[in-house]
């Protein structure tokens, strides 16, 4: 089905990773050049649409972004338009929908249809504005890789060089002073970035969220390895990795809206036990942010390109509610709803899984 559009709408919600600005650049470029339409860019995510804040974007505000990581439009993880900080009532958090008002503020910025770049908060909220009868098209991102309807986000593989990078530090300062490091990664709810960058970078231990772990098994693939003359031992660990009780450990909680608690902290609780119940000197290193930051690799900063033109696409097809993804090394595309309906978590029995431990790699079982 063909539309008629004349301005498009971009916008970039949750957290920031490499390759955003890829994404906006193929989408402005695309717009402008193939076909002859206005973009506009909608400033902090879903924040902007709520506050109308936007300009215009032209190929000059484009141009020199593709290497450059974050995103040039801003972004924030906290504007839900349909579940909004509208005030303080007995001193808690008043939520209030004001999903109308920012869908009104499309209607004035004269956006006839909206490209929204994020993770699985951000495309539901895209899938929701369309129920509402926003035009709307999804590209995915994600440094995690928990979409389940596309073979990769873009921003993964940047995390997971910075990640192996950090390891193969680790490793030498681990070898030299005989000890057993800790490396806490990313990972909410799945544990790719851990097994990916733990496998890459020669990890002893990988703990991810979808395997349970125990400190025995750990200690014996430590005690294994002094056995073989291996004095020190490198352990990955997922910041949303579980402790054997069950228990998940918390930068921050926020007990009314769990999605903006804070996991962090789970490496040192396991590096504190496994020096006690090992008897060796560890050290814990968070890469936090790191990962989510940095020059976007090329295979980044060409997925986001290719997204970004599909999205244009879909736009000018009249084909909404869907989001871009990559399937068997082609662009496609998929509704919106199959997209966010379940996260992409890693399964025990994966192949992946099986190689790591055919190389002699422990995951704590």
């Amino acid at each position: 089905m063909q539309t008629t559009i004349k301005r498009l709408g971009i916008l970039t919600g949750g957290g920031d990773c490499p390759g955003l600005n890829a994404v906006i650049r193929a989408v402005t470029k695309t717009a402008i050049y193939r076909y002859g339409i206005e973009v506009v860019g909608i400033v902090d995510g879903f924040g902007g649409m709520i506050e109308n804040r936007s300009h215009f974007l032209e190929d000059c505000h484009v141009s020199g972004i593709l290497h450059r990581g974050g995103t040039i439009l801003g972004t924030t993880n906290r504007d839900n338009p349909f579940r909004y900080a509208v005030g303080i009532e007995n001193g808690k958090t008043k939520w209030g929908d004001v999903s109308d008002r920012a869908i009104c503020n499309l209607e004035k910025m004269g956006i006839d249809a909206l490209v929204v770049v994020g993770g699985d908060g951000s495309l539901n909220i895209a899938h929701e504005l369309y129920a509402k009868g926003v035009p709307v098209v999804g590209i995915p991102k994600t440094i995690d890789n928990d979409l389940s309807a596309t073979d990769l986000t873009f921003g993964f593989d940047t995390a997971l060089n910075t990640a192996t990078d950090a390891i193969d530090k680790l490793h030498t300062t681990a070898e030299s002073h005989h000890r057993v490091m800790l490396l806490e990664v990313m990972g909410r709810n799945a544990g790719w970035i851990a097994l990916h960058s733990g496998t890459a970078g020669g990890g002893d231990v990988i703990l991810i969220p979808e395997i349970p772990f125990s400190y025995e098994a750990i200690c014996q693939k430590i005690s294994d390895r002094r056995k073989m003359g291996k004095k020190f031992s490198i352990i990955v660990v997922a910041e949303g990795a579980s402790l054997p009780d069950g228990e998940l450990i918390y930068q921050k909680e926020v007990p009314d809206n769990p999605h903006h608690s804070k996991l962090g902290g789970v490496a040192d609780v396991i590096g504190n036990t496994v020096s006690e119940h090992c008897g060796v000197e560890t050290r814990v290193t968070v890469l936090g942010h790191l990962q989510r930051g940095g020059t976007p690799t090329p295979f980044d900063r060409i997925l986001g390109t290719r997204f970004g033109v599909k999205a244009v696409e879909l736009a000018m097809e009249g084909t909404f509610d869907q989001m871009a993804c990559l399937c068997n090394g082609e662009v496609q595309s998929v509704p919106l709803h199959d997209a966010v309906s379940e996260q992409k978590l890693v399964k025990a029995d994966s192949e992946l899984v099986r190689a790591a431990k055919s190389v002699g790699i422990s995951f704590g079982e």
